[in-house]
């Protein structure tokens, strides 16, 4: 995997990271969701360092990267606090700004990074996934049944011992799907008992606080200042749940949010990469005069 990366542990003022890097060109970071880890982009990132220089990290919490103490501290475990990791990360790398494409929970925390930090990221790729607070404010027997472990893993404790009792039956996967070291580092994963605390640790922030600090945002009427695309999968319920999935994301942008669907499970970067990487490679060359420093 990743052939020609590197990879490294790298500390920063609140957390340790690992994370895999290489490429040559502007500075592009790819954030993984759940419960994968940075490996999920193996077949993506080589293809985009073609032309950027790719950052993937393990989120905080995630992988091998460090975990908040206590598995309740919602502001340890936020997108807000993560969003903090990735410009510290970025910088420690030596670039001010970057490109930043996000997927399933590393979506929420690429929006909280563009939101929260508008001068470091210069376009922002939103893959299967809408703002914490519109999910929730949208929820209903639809979503409860679809999204049902959202408030399920917001719970104390027995979240964990359910997971832990046979991380591979809950979670599924397969080496055919995930390729071989991609899945050897997934199973490790979700069988060590503090990464999965520390991934049940990003629901109960977005359940608890992520979504006050969305309200926040809207009543201030802060909006996404750098071009917004958004991509999703056709064989996942995204449209399904909120129909026209751009106009949900429309209001928190200051311009045009663009976007696709392609054929795709949900996790978009193992079984379509090709046709992921084309779509991410597309927006972040096309239609800009502006370049990231470094």
């Amino acid at each position: 995997m990743f052939e020609t990366f590197r990879l490294d542990m790298i500390e920063l003022p609140e957390a340790t990271l690992r994370a895999r890097y290489g490429g040559s060109g502007p500075p592009l970071l790819l954030l993984h969701g759940h419960p994968r880890t940075h490996t999920t982009w193996h077949k993506v990132a080589p293809l985009l360092a073609r032309n950027f220089t790719v950052v993937c990290p393990d989120l905080r919490g995630f992988g091998q990267s460090s975990k908040p103490v206590d598995p309740h501290d919602y502001e340890a475990s936020s997108k807000r606090a993560k969003a903090l990791d990735c410009v510290a990360l970025m910088e420690r790398l030596g670039f001010n700004q970057f490109y930043l494409a996000g997927h399933d929970r590393g979506s929420y925390t690429a929006f909280r990074t563009a939101m929260d930090h508008p001068s470091r990221v210069i376009k922002l790729a939103v893959l299967d996934g809408v703002p914490i607070l519109e999910a929730l404010e949208r929820c209903n027997a639809q979503f409860a049944e679809r999204w049902w472990h959202w408030f399920f893993f917001a719970q104390r404790d027995i979240p964990e011992r359910a997971i832990l009792a046979d991380p591979k039956v809950w979670y599924g996967g397969s080496r055919a799907s995930l390729g071989e070291e991609n899945y050897e580092d997934f199973q490790a994963a979700i069988n060590d008992p503090e990464t999965v605390k520390g991934m049940l640790g990003d629901y109960r922030a977005a359940i608890y606080l992520d979504h006050l600090h969305d309200q926040k945002d809207r009543e201030a009427q802060r909006k996404l200042q750098c071009p917004v695309h958004v991509v999703w999968s056709e064989r996942d319920d995204l449209q399904e749940l909120y129909g026209d999935v751009l106009a949900v994301w429309q209001p928190w942008a200051a311009h045009t949010v663009t976007g696709a669907g392609i054929e795709s499970g949900h996790h978009m970067a193992e079984d379509a990469p090709d046709e992921l990487a084309k779509e991410l490679q597309a927006f972040f060359t096309n239609h800009s005069n502006v370049q990231p420093e470094s």
